[in-house]
This record gives C-alpha cells, structure tokens and sequence, in this order.
C-alpha cells in the first residue's frame, strides 16, 4: 500500500462498515509507514505512556515538519501513520494547531480502542506537540 493522504484515509474508513475492515486497514497503514533505523530508537525518542514501544523523531525543514516515528507494535504503526500523515510536510504552526481529537472522533478511533491503548495515541499527539512547539521555539 502506497501511502495514503488524509483525505484517503477518511474516505477509506467512511467506506469500511465494520470495525474489524478499519482494525486491518490501519495495520495495513503501519506497515507501509518507514521504519525507524535502530539509531533512532533512544529512550530520548521513546514516547511515555503507551504501552507498546513508539519513538519519535521530529525535525523542521524550511518551517515544515519532518516526522518520523515507529513502534513495535502492528496497530500502533498504524495510528502512528495516520497521526503522521496528518501532520507530516506541514508548516509547523499548522502542524501544531491540527485537532487531532477531531481526527480521532471522525474517525470513530477512540471509541475502538482500549483505554490504556487511547491513552497511549493521545501521549504520541502530545509528544508531537512538544517537539513542533520546540522546533518552532529553535526556529524563533
């Protein structure tokens, strides 16, 4: 699977009736989403509170975000790819702003997924938000 647009993965899950289609649509979406190289892979880039190891690397170039984030966990590729594609090549202030909690009730993700599981997606969309709202402090 090529990776997909925002738009794409919206229109995919309005087309998808049953939570198992979307369960593995977004494991499809993980493993198209780039593995992290094993360098990467620091307790300094791992993500606190989920429960699965997930580690994120962000970086601006020419004030666009550059995300690059993996788990070892299948499902959790897949939210990772969806957060990250939300986000990913935007301006970091656009980037910053997104309401991912918007995203995630559109997409009826929360409601699916086990609390400690939800609690995990929304430390990633935290940890995001730190490390655009830092790049956007270095910038300054």
């Amino acid at each position: 699977m090529a990776s997909a647009t925002l738009d794409q993965i919206r229109e995919d899950f309005r087309f998808l009736d049953h939570w198992e289609d979307r369960y593995r649509y977004i494991i499809e979406l993980g493993d198209a989403l780039p593995s992290l190289e094993d360098a990467h892979k620091t307790t300094e880039n791992l993500v606190h509170g989920c429960m699965s190891n997930a580690w994120i690397v962000a970086s601006g170039t020419d004030d666009r975000l550059d995300l690059k984030i993996d788990s070892d966990a299948r499902i959790v590729r897949g939210l990772i790819a969806i957060l990250r594609t939300a986000v990913n090549g935007h301006r970091l202030e656009e980037a910053l702003a997104f309401d991912f909690e918007s995203l995630f009730a559109e997409l009826d993700l929360l409601s699916h997924l086990s609390p400690s599981r939800g609690n995990g997606l929304k430390s990633l969309v935290e940890r995001i938000r730190h490390e655009t709202s830092g790049l956007m402090h270095h910038e300054a």
